[in-house]
C-alpha cells in the first residue's frame, strides 16, 4: 500500500496544506494568547476542511468501480460495463461529493444490474450519508425541522432544506416496523414481578387537506373543531416489582408538603423495567380505516403474550376513564387474566371538583374534605363516598347549577368503581397511578407534535411517532444499524461477487 507522499491526487496536496495551516494556526494562537473558545472554533473549522479532503481522497482512491468489461453476477447472469460513467451525489457531514461510477447491465438502455463502487462502499439509497441521516433524525425526533437545520448548519457549516429533512424522516420510518418485529424479548431474569399495560390518547394538530374548504379564521366557536386534530393512541407496556403500601401511605405522599423530605422509613419505589411505548393514528388504507386503538391494543396483547407466556405474572391494565380505551382493552385482551385499575390521579380531580361545590377553593375545609374522601376511596369505600356526595348535595341544598356539576362527578365514580378497588391493589403491590403513560403522552406527542404553529399530514405525523418510539425506547443506535444492514442487503444483492474482485487503489505517483 503506497504512503500518502506516493499518491498523486489534488486531495493529497490539499490535505497536506490544511494540516500545515492547522499546525501554524495553533502556534500563532498560542503566541497571541487567543481565548480558548476562539481557538476551539478555529480548530473545528479547520478539522472539517481536513475531513472533507480526507474523505475526498478516500473516494478518489476507490476509482470509478471499473472491474472490467464484463462481470458475472451471483445468479450467474453476465453483464457488461456501459460506456458512460454515471454520477451521483453524496452529502456527507463534511460536505457534498459527486461520485462518477462505472455501471453494469445486460445492454445499454436496460436496467442497471450492478454498480460495483456503490456496493463496495455500501452507499445509501439516499444521497445523504448514513451518518448525516443519523444526526439529522436524532435531532428531528426532539426538535422542529427548521431548528435541526439551524443547529447542524452552525456545527457543520452547510444548510439542509426542511423538505429534505421531512422526506428523510418518512423514508427512515419505513424501517421501524421490521426492526420492532425482530426485536428480542427482554430476558426473563431482568423482568419485574407485575406486567403493566397502559394506554392514553392525545390530539395531533393536522394540516388542512388541499381539497378541504378554507378554515374561517374568524369562526370562534367553542369546543373541538373537527378535522383540526387527530387522536394519537399511545400504548405502554412494562414490568415492575410489587410495592406494598397502605392507604395512609398514599395519602401522605399525595398531600405532603413538597418541601419536606420523604420519611426514611419508606422503601425505594421500584422503577419500570423494559418499558416499551408506541403511538398510532387511525389511517385510511384501500378505502378501509385502520383504527389506532385496535392497532395499539393488538400490539399490547402480543406483548402480554410474549412477555408473560406462562401467565405467572399478574397483569394490571392501568388507564384513565376513557371508555373507548377500556372497550378496546376488553376486546383485545379477552383471554388475559388481568386487573383493571383506574388511574387514581384521574379520580382525585373529581373529588377536588366536588369539594369546590361545598367549600371555597383552596380553603382548609376543602383540603380536609378531599383528604378524607381520597383516604376512604383508597380503603375501598367508593360506594359510601358516592352516597355521601349525593346526600351532601341534598342536605346543603346546592343550587341547580351546582347539582348539575355534581352529577357527572358521581356518575364517573359510579361507572368506574369496579376499577377502584385500591385497597386490594395496594395490598398486592400494584401501581395505581399511570405516570408512565401520562409522561409518554406528554413527551411522546405533545412536546414534539403540538408546538406553536405546527401542523402535520397523516403520513408525516405517523412517521414522526414511529421514529420517536424508537428513540424513547432507547433503541436508536440499534435501529440505525439494523436499518443500514437491511438496506444494504436489499440494494446490493451481488455484494459477495464485488467483495471477491481485486480492487487496487486508483492511482499512485
Amino acid at each position: 500500500m503506497p504512503t500518502l507522499s506516493e499518491l498523486n491526487d489534488p486531495h493529497v496536496d490539499l490535505l497536506k496544506t490544511r494540516f500545515e495551516e492547522l499546525k501554524n494556526y495553533v502556534l500563532s494562537a498560542a503566541s497571541q494568547g487567543l481565548p480558548a473558545h476562539e481557538v476551539e472554533l478555529g480548530l473545528w473549522r479547520r478539522v472539517l476542511q481536513m475531513g472533507y479532503h480526507a474523505l475526498g481522497l478516500f473516494f478518489a482512491l476507490q476509482g470509478s468501480g471499473d472491474v472490467g468489461e464484463s462481470l458475472t453476477l451471483s445468479d450467474g447472469q453476465q453483464v457488461r460495463r456501459l460506456e458512460d460513467l454515471r454520477a451521483r451525489a453524496y452529502h456527507s457531514v463534511f460536505g457534498t461529493f459527486r461520485l462518477s461510477r462505472a455501471v453494469y447491465a445486460t445492454r445499454e438502455g436496460q436496467k442497471i444490474d450492478c454498480v460495483p463502487l456503490d456496493s463496495r462502499l455500501a452507499l445509501p439509497e439516499s444521497d445523504f450519508s448514513y451518518l448525516l441521516q443519523d444526526w439529522d433524525q436524532a435531532l428531528a425526533v426532539e426538535t422542529p425541522y427548521n431548528k435541526v437545520n439551524e443547529v447542524l448548519a452552525m456545527i457543520l457549516g452547510f444548510s439542509q432544506s426542511v423538505d429534505s429533512l421531512e422526506r428523510m424522516n418518512q423514508k427512515m420510518a419505513e424501517s421501524v416496523a421490521p426492526f420492532q418485529e425482530a426485536k428480542p424479548i427482554p430476558p426473563k431474569h431482568e423482568e419485574g414481578a407485575i406486567l403493566v399495560i397502559s394506554a392514553d390518547a392525545k390530539g395531533v394538530p393536522m394540516r388542512r387537506a388541499k381539497d378541504a374548504p378554507a378554515i374561517v379564521d374568524h369562526d370562534r366557536q367553542r369546543g373541538p373543531k373537527p378535522g383540526r386534530k387527530k387522536q394519537a393512541v399511545v400504548g405502554a407496556v412494562y414490568t415492575i416489582d410489587s410495592y406494598l403500601r397502605t392507604p395512609q401511605d398514599v395519602v401522605e405522599m399525595l398531600f405532603r408538603d413538597p418541601r419536606q423530605n420523604l420519611p426514611k422509613a419508606h422503601p425505594p419505589r421500584p422503577v419500570p423495567k423494559h418499558k416499551q411505548v408506541r403511538a398510532k393514528l387511525s389511517l385510511q388504507k384501500d378505502d378501509e380505516e385502520i383504527k389506532a386503538t385496535g392497532e395499539i391494543f393488538t400490539w399490547l396483547s402480543q406483548q402480554a403474550e410474549v412477555r408473560n407466556p406462562t401467565g405467572d405474572k399478574p397483569v394490571g391494565v392501568l388507564m384513565d376513564g376513557q371508555k373507548s380505551l377500556w372497550a378496546a382493552s376488553a376486546a383485545m385482551l379477552p383471554d388475559t387474566a388481568r386487573v383493571d385499575i383506574l388511574d387514581l390521579l384521574h379520580a382525585t380531580p373529581r373529588i377536588w371538583d366536588a369539594a369546590g361545590l361545598f367549600y371555597p377553593k383552596d380553603s382548609d375545609e376543602a383540603l380536609a374534605f378531599v383528604k378524607d374522601r381520597v383516604e376512604r376511596i383508597l380503603e375501598g369505600h367508593v360506594k359510601s363516598v358516592i352516597r355521601g356526595l349525593k346526600r351532601m348535595g341534598s342536605l346543603w341544598k346546592l343550587s341547580a347549577s351546582k347539582q348539575k356539576k355534581l352529577k357527572p362527578i358521581c356518575d364517573f365514580l359510579q361507572n368506574n368503581q369496579h376499577r377502584m378497588r385500591y385497597d386490594e391493589y395496594l395490598a398486592a403491590g400494584y401501581p395505581i397511578a399511570s405516570g408512565v403513560i401520562e409522561g409518554a403522552c406528554r413527551h411522546f406527542v405533545k412536546d414534539r407534535m403540538e408546538r406553536a404553529g405546527m401542523r402535520w399530514t397523516m403520513e408525516g405525523a405517523q412517521a414522526m411517532l414511529d421514529l420517536r418510539s424508537v428513540a424513547l425506547n432507547g433503541d436508536w443506535d440499534a435501529f440505525m444499524q439494523d436499518r443500514i444492514e437491511r438496506e444494504t442487503n436489499r440494494l446490493y444483492l451481488h455484494a459477495e461477487v464485488i467483495g471477491k474482485v481485486e480492487w487496487p487503489l486508483a492511482f499512485a505517483a
